[in-house]
């Protein structure tokens, strides 16, 4: 029986040992993984970035013509609800229409859906009209009338109408304000212009 050699515990006998490759030193595994064990060697993410960017530019385009879009669509409602409702069937009825709206009602709304769309301007109409309630104030009991309208020139969608107005107080005061107003045919006839005489 042979001897196991003495630097062998397990009886085998001394041969020479296989060489061993050197293993990486033991990792924390708590920790998670290392940034190194998750990307594998030479890889390019250059071809990400210019998917990711075309995604971005698609998304911003995309939401562009969408705003556009709707900007045209809002656009197009909004005029085409303007000359909406009927205006008068004559031009001197459009004259009286408004004249009765700003000088009887004091109505700033009603003369403004007797104006055409190009003239319409809220903000001014509700002064004109403030300016009359003003001018009224100042008098006992003021009465405002107006001569019958009437067309000097008229062609296929626009007429130019003459009226004086006259406003008469309870104490016999009497003032003439002679206008001229340019209507134009849009959906009925409708006050595009006041100017005085």
């Amino acid at each position: 029986m042979t001897q196991p050699s003495s630097g062998d515990p397990t009886g085998q006998p001394d041969t020479p040992a296989e060489p061993v490759a050197p293993t990486a030193p033991p990792q924390d595994l708590s920790a998670g993984p290392s940034p190194t064990a998750l990307q594998p060697p030479n890889q390019q993410d250059a071809a990400p970035r210019r998917r990711r960017g075309a995604l971005i530019a698609s998304i911003t385009l995309a939401a562009l013509l969408v705003v556009c879009t709707a900007g045209g669509v809002i656009a197009f409602l909004t005029l085409r609800a303007a000359e909406q409702g009927e205006g008068a069937q004559e031009p001197t009825a459009a004259v009286d229409e408004f004249l009765t709206a700003v000088y009887q009602d004091r109505d700033a709304t009603k003369a403004s859906n007797l104006v055409c769309s190009a003239a319409r301007d809220d903000s001014k109409i509700a002064a004109k009209v403030a300016e009359v309630e003003a001018y009224a104030a100042d008098y006992e009991r003021p009465y405002f009338r107006w001569s019958p309208p009437k067309v000097d020139d008229q062609a296929e969608d626009r007429a130019t109408v003459t009226t004086t107005v006259t406003m008469t107080t309870a104490d016999e005061k009497t003032a003439e304000l002679p206008l001229r107003l340019t209507v134009v045919e849009k959906k009925g006839w409708r006050v595009c212009e006041v100017a005085g005489g």
